[in-house]
């Protein structure tokens, strides 16, 4: 299984079409969206890319392929306009290993944490990161289109090797 993940995309159509054409010529089996898909939220700037419509008409093109997480920036008519379902939280398997989907705003990153043994990759922070502690570890993919200090617009490959964050101009900004 190959996933292309991607956070945090908040409207913007240049970098969600980023986003899909690397999917579809990547050889991808699904597409997973860590949140925070259509609004830019009311912290945010409003992106010069903003067109939640055109991002809801790209994602829909290829919603059989898309694993889809609510973020904080969710709302329930967004669930209305995509063809894809929006999940609080997922689970998935790859190389012997359990990957916990989440946007990550509900996190403590610490043992209050009630997963164990996991590997959690989310967003909501903007920042890509990978976090160790004794129970798991927790990889933020950053964001696509609103990086926070100074950080690149990244998205992530997970495959059977593990993860690794690219820029969006494709260097490699982490690997676990």
């Amino acid at each position: 299984m190959k996933y292309l993940i991607a956070s945090d995309i908040h409207g913007a159509y240049e970098e969600a079409k980023f986003i899909y054409d690397t999917f579809v010529v990547g050889n991808f089996d699904k597409l997973i969206l860590l949140g925070d898909i259509l609004y830019h939220g009311p912290r945010n700037d409003l992106l010069i890319d903003y067109n939640p419509k055109k991002v809801i008409a790209l994602f829909n093109e290829i919603s059989s392929n898309i694993i889809a997480i609510k973020g904080n920036c969710e709302a329930y008519v967004d669930q209305m306009v995509l063809n894809f379902k929006i999940l609080d939280e997922h689970f998935i398997d790859i190389a012997n290993r359990t990957y916990y989907l989440c946007h990550g705003h509900l996190l403590k990153f610490d043992e209050s944490d009630a997963l164990k043994n996991n590997i959690i990759l989310y967003g909501h922070y903007h920042i890509p990161s990978i976090k160790k502690t004794s129970k798991n570890v927790y990889i933020n993919v950053g964001s696509i289109a609103l990086p926070k200090e100074n950080s690149p617009k990244t998205y992530a490959v997970l495959d059977e090797q593990g993860i690794t964050i690219y820029s969006i101009d494709n260097d490699v900004v982490l690997t676990y």
